[in-house]
């Protein structure tokens, strides 16, 4: 097997364990709203999730394993992606800053900073800041 074709399996587990926590997030309630699922679908196809697979995490996401990021350059790339898709297609409505709030939790930050938190990583990405800069940078 070639090492590109272990890199892209890799990396694809790693942005299905993220999906899956997202949608564990989102059931944590019981229930997944329209405005969680419009996101849901939205960081499916960022994360390119294949929708046979969207659907199979979706009716069992206990049947999936859950990664956090285990350092913190991960947990900022994490957090900028999904900042980023916040703002993907121009809106970030109330629903999505509070399931960003329970995403930053379960990325491993403090509870207690959830909000200011989320708070910075979106006006940063509404500045237009890179990850790199955003990755270097980012300070609470």
């Amino acid at each position: 097997m070639d090492f590109s074709q272990l890199y892209t399996k890799r990396f694809k587990n790693k942005n299905k364990s993220h999906f899956n926590a997202i949608v564990n997030m989102a059931l944590a309630d019981n229930h997944i709203s329209d405005e969680e699922k419009a996101f849901i679908d939205r960081l499916a196809i960022y994360l390119e999730i294949e929708p046979d697979t969207v659907d199979e995490i979706l009716a069992s996401p206990e049947d999936f394993k859950t990664d956090p990021p285990s350092n913190k350059k991960s947990r900022l790339e994490r957090l900028y992606d999904l900042s980023k898709m916040i703002y993907a297609d121009q809106i970030a409505d109330d629903n999505e800053i509070k399931l960003l709030e329970k995403m930053v939790v379960g990325l491993g930050f403090e509870t207690e900073n959830s909000r200011d938190i989320v708070t910075k990583a979106l006006e940063m990405v509404s500045k237009g800041i890179d990850q790199d800069d955003f990755v270097d940078t980012f300070e609470i």
